[in-house]
């Protein structure tokens, strides 16, 4: 059953050239009324705080819409300490009853688009993404609904159909699942530094050093970076990721949770291109609440596998970044189970990153409640990086509106200190 048949694939939206993604033109364009320009001349300067994902798309539309903008980073764009560092993650557009994020997923990926044709390297892989299930639930059927609703060519598989697409899966056990074909892979590290790339040729700047705000009289004055300099500016966003409740302990704190994730690549077998992008989609097995997800071969650098589970909590300045034998093991009596072909694979890569998760998964885009000229941007939660451009997109919206945050679910006051996760 394809959920929006007769409807062009999202895949054929159309790319932008270079010249058009650093002039805003084409599809990146931002809605009309939402991001206010600065008048020409102005000399509005907005400081952003973290070149990840949400804070390299924040800076990228300010400095679109006409604003003077600094970009700060201690450690470089998405490097490996970072949650936007690493190799691939996931877009797609299958969020059950959270509507919300499918229509971001959706709008984000004509500006991921836009930015792999001006790369000199691929940044989307469009490979597909497969979810499946081992019941009939709720997620499947407000999937569909929110799908056709946006006219998406989602398609519904029962396992003797995934199983013949898809033979590198045994779909033992499974009830059905939900094909995108027009969403995929992300290459995470080389978007980054792409869009910082494209942000800084484009006459915005980037500097490296570690930031402390300076608050006075209810403002934030100025930041302080680990070059002894003071950065200046009429407005600030921090998207820090991890290290956000580090910098804003009494107001963040508790509400965002750093938690250890460990990541596996294994060899295909030699000449095998079931398991090569095209053939083989990405996927997440939701296997009764306990998800796994992966992707294929992408570039050659293994078949990827990963637990969705939020591991334990750390501090991202000192968690070990070796990988543990517990997690490995998990992993490879997962991947034996419902990958037959890939036993005995042998593991090519392992990385340990984190993710920062708010209280029940949703995102963070709001101003600091003492700081008016303060917006803070984070909780990507695991499933964050696909949505950059737009939470870019509405953080560059809050910060040059003066207003307050009008989505309750993107608000502080609606981040719990107490976790339990309900968005996937």
């Amino acid at each position: 059953m394809t959920v929006g048949s007769g409807t062009p694939d999202i895949a054929s939206l159309p790319n932008l050239t270079r010249r058009s993604l650093l002039a805003g033109a084409g599809g990146v364009s931002l809605a009309p009324g939402v991001l206010r320009a600065a008048p020409a001349g102005s000399k509005t300067h907005v400081a952003v705080i973290g070149a990840g994902v949400f804070g390299a798309w924040t800076a990228y539309h300010l400095h679109r819409a006409g604003h003077r903008v600094t970009l700060v980073d201690m450690a470089g764009p998405a490097n490996n300490r970072a949650s936007s560092g690493g190799e691939s993650r996931m877009t797609r557009a299958a969020y059950g009853k959270d509507a919300i994020y499918t229509r971001m997923a959706v709008d984000s990926l004509p500006q991921w688009k836009a930015l792999s044709a001006a790369s000199g390297l691929p940044i989307f892989h469009p490979s597909g993404v497969l979810f499946f299930f081992d019941s009939d639930q709720a997620y499947i059927h407000d999937s569909i609904a929110a799908h056709r609703a946006l006219r998406l060519p989602t398609e519904y598989l029962d396992p003797r159909a995934m199983a013949r697409r898809f033979p590198m899966i045994d779909f033992a056990g499974v009830h059905g699942g939900l094909f995108e074909p027009g969403f995929g892979a992300l290459m995470a590290r080389r978007s980054v530094e792409t869009l910082v790339k494209r942000f800084v040729d484009g006459g915005g700047t980037y500097r490296l050093g570690k930031a402390r705000p300076r608050a006075r009289s209810g403002k934030l004055k100025s930041v302080s970076l680990s070059d002894g300099t003071d950065l200046q500016a009429d407005a600030y966003v921090f998207a820090l990721g991890p290290w956000l409740p580090k910098i804003f302990p009494d107001v963040v704190g508790p509400r965002i949770q750093p938690t250890r994730q460990e990541v596996f690549f294994f060899a295909p077998p030699v000449a095998d291109r079931r398991f090569q992008p095209g053939i083989m989609p990405g996927w997440a097995d939701f296997n009764g609440g306990d998800v796994f997800y992966g992707f294929p071969d992408l570039e050659g650098r293994g078949v990827k596998f990963a637990h969705d589970a939020h591991g334990v909590e750390i501090d991202p300045d000192t968690q070990s970044r070796d990988y543990t034998k517990a997690a490995l093991a998990e992993i490879i009596s997962f991947r034996d189970r419902r990958f037959p072909l890939l036993r005995g694979a042998p593991l090519i890569e392992s990385r340990v990153c984190q993710y920062e998760n708010s209280g029940n998964g949703d995102f963070l885009i709001d101003r600091h409640p003492a700081m008016p000229n303060v917006v803070l941007v984070g909780g990507g939660s695991g499933h964050g990086f696909k949505h950059g451009p737009e939470v870019g997109r509405l953080a560059a919206a809050l910060t040059s509106s003066g207003k307050r945050q009008s989505e309750p679910r993107f608000s502080l006051a609606t981040k719990a200190a107490v976790h339990k996760r309900e968005v996937i």
